[in-house]
């Protein structure tokens, strides 16, 4: 696997790369790139909205309660890239279908900020809030 220095430019074959983890449901490999203390924002009024301060507190408080109504993940699936310095700002939509039959079609933008090849900041902001879904996920 590839990694990124200080010294080396961010690269949207990288990016792509570490995002094709969650495209087949591969969270622990995704998240393999993602810092300790992450500082990630989930925006929206949403149950997984939040500002979490590490990568545990993020897993916690949002793939784990997803995992519980997406059997096969997230699956996100990386529509379009823009890189500038060590930031990527990167287009997702959702493919998983919840346990209860019903499509999780979510879109979303990650903006990422890269140090040394890992990701150390995100803010994820949803075209479609979740909260739009929620009630539904949870109730079957």
């Amino acid at each position: 696997m590839s990694t990124v220095s200080d010294t080396q430019r961010l690269t949207t074959a990288y990016v792509r790369q570490i995002f094709r983890n969650l495209e087949s449901g591969d969270g622990k490999g995704f998240f393999e790139h993602v810092a300790e203390n992450v500082d990630w924002i989930v925006e929206g009024t949403h149950p997984l909205a939040g500002r979490y301060h590490t990568k545990a507190d993020f897993l916690a408080h949002t793939f784990d309660k997803l995992a519980k109504v997406l059997p096969q993940g997230t699956q996100l699936h990386v529509e379009h890239l823009l890189i500038s310095d060590d930031w990527a700002v990167v287009e997702l939509h959702s493919e998983a279908t919840a346990k209860n039959g019903l499509r999780f079609d979510n879109r979303y933008c990650w903006v990422c900020r890269f140090a040394d090849g890992t990701i150390v900041e995100v803010r994820r902001t949803p075209y479609r809030f979740v909260s739009d879904f929620w009630p539904q996920y949870r109730s079957h």
